[in-house]
């Protein structure tokens, strides 16, 4: 009876030969390929995390009087926000261990979601007919980016406290909508009463959802366009050579997610992150330094501090603030290029045919030399977003630091693009497999040549 029940399906359904093509379809086998499932499964752990820690969080900023196992903090007004977030911690089995988890699967989730498009670009991924995966990929990172501030600032401590604070006066520099916008957001003057509340909503319903839509859609592009792969015997732009899905490649995968979960629930049971019992409950009179964001916010926190005081103004009125420089018109710029390099590429190089294979990076130095400066510029912005505490640990003035730092933003990015691109160009022209097999001579031929 349930074997005439299943033909009975598949007469109606077509199922089984639905099936057999899915179990069969092929994957490639290099582990870069595995960079965008780390991204996935820390994706997975934040909605796990993030689900026990909802029962126990509230998004209230009415004041009351802590009474509770952190000695240190009772008898102090504190937000209902900053109390249940030490309750959290403190009272809720396994709470912050789930709270240090879901951290750190935060940060894990960008990261993972960077180095994967990194991939992407040195390899050549984004270009004909992937580009519109790209420009779903680096909306996934805005997003990604967006969701982890919102998160971060929800404990209404001291540290976070301040991280609204400053988004507060970047809103506020925007030109002509910069006000309304602010209000918009806070829903009044900054510290607004209703802002925990709202960022919560987005924080847990608005951006997840947008977030598992737009996987959705890159996970069915992947599968609809096929994997791209590297060149190598027997592959050619119209075959993928790899693994099966069943069962080599589903077993890879489910052993990757349980590795990545194992990984961040060590990473919350041992490590500790933002511990804001240190912090204390958020002040608006008081400010803690040093004081920096989570690592992916702190790229323009960095661009803030090196930016000079440079503002627009006229009769005797300020039009354009000097935070709106760094810290709205560079990420404009930054994700503005992103989305646009596929077609910009395409543009300059002439090239719209579609691509199955993969470049090697050695084998488009421009492109390759032109990510690493890229890079080295964002990475310079991140270490100065630190400057403070790099004058701390060398004994050394602030302002110091930040001049080196503003000098080295520009010297270091030319500095390594100039190097990557004498690298590979001596590295093709050697015709070795790998760096440690180039002689030395190599790369001073291609450094005279090119300089």
């Amino acid at each position: 009876m349930i074997k005439r029940l299943l033909v009975a399906l598949d007469n109606r359904l077509n199922a089984a030969s639905f099936t057999r093509r899915t179990l069969t379809k092929v994957f490639p086998d290099h582990w870069s390929f595995m960079l965008g499932e780390i991204a996935l499964y820390a994706f997975l752990m934040l909605v796990l995390t993030g689900v026990f820690l909802t029962f126990f969080f509230d998004a209230s900023q009415a004041t009351t009087t802590y009474n509770g196992t952190y000695q240190p903090l009772n008898g102090v007004e504190v937000s209902q926000a900053f109390r249940s977030v030490l309750d959290i911690s403190f009272d809720v089995r396994a709470g912050l261990v789930m709270r240090q988890a879901h951290h750190w699967a935060a940060l894990i989730f960008v990261a993972a979601i960077i180095v994967h498009l990194c991939r992407i670009f040195f390899t050549g991924a984004f270009r004909k007919p992937r580009d519109i995966n790209w420009v779903v990929g680096v909306t996934l990172l805005l997003l990604a980016i967006f969701n982890g501030f919102t998160g971060y600032s929800l404990p209404d401590d001291l540290l976070s406290g301040i991280g609204l604070r400053v988004l507060y006066s970047i809103a506020l520099s925007i030109p002509l909508v910069g006000t309304w916008l602010a209000y918009l957001v806070f829903g009044g003057e900054f510290p607004a009463e209703g802002i925990i509340s709202r960022l919560y909503s987005i924080h847990i319903m608005i951006i997840p959802l947008t977030i598992g839509a737009i996987l959705t859609i890159h996970l069915a592009l992947v599968w609809h366009q096929k994997h791209a792969q590297f060149k190598g015997p027997g592959r050619t732009e119209s075959n993928v050579v790899g693994s099966r899905l069943w069962p080599t490649y589903a077993v890879k995968s489910v052993g990757l997610f349980f590795m990545v979960a194992a990984v961040i629930m060590a990473l919350g049971g041992l490590f500790q992150i933002n511990p804001v019992w240190f912090f204390g409950p958020f002040d608006p009179a008081q400010v803690t330094s040093p004081a920096q964001p989570d690592w992916y916010m702190g790229w323009m926190e960095g661009a803030l501090r090196l930016f000079p005081p440079w503002e627009i103004g006229a009769f005797d009125h300020v039009i354009v603030p000097a935070p709106f420089f760094p810290a709205v018109l560079l990420p404009g710029i930054t994700f503005a290029f992103l989305y646009a390099w596929p077609f910009l590429e395409a543009w300059l190089t002439g090239d719209h045919d579609a691509h199955n294979l993969l470049d090697r990076p050695r084998d488009r130095p421009i492109r390759t030399s032109l990510g690493v400066a890229t890079l080295g510029f964002y990475i310079m912005l991140l270490v100065a977003g630190s400057n403070d505490l790099i004058a701390k640990w060398l004994l050394v003035n602030v302002g110091a630091v930040t001049n080196v730092l503003r000098v080295l933003l520009f010297v270091v990015p030319v500095f390594a693009g100039l190097l990557t691109f004498s690298l590979l160009r001596g590295l093709v022209a050697s015709g070795a497999r790998r760096l440690t097999d180039m002689p030395a001579s190599a790369v001073w031929q291609s450094w005279k040549r090119d300089n």
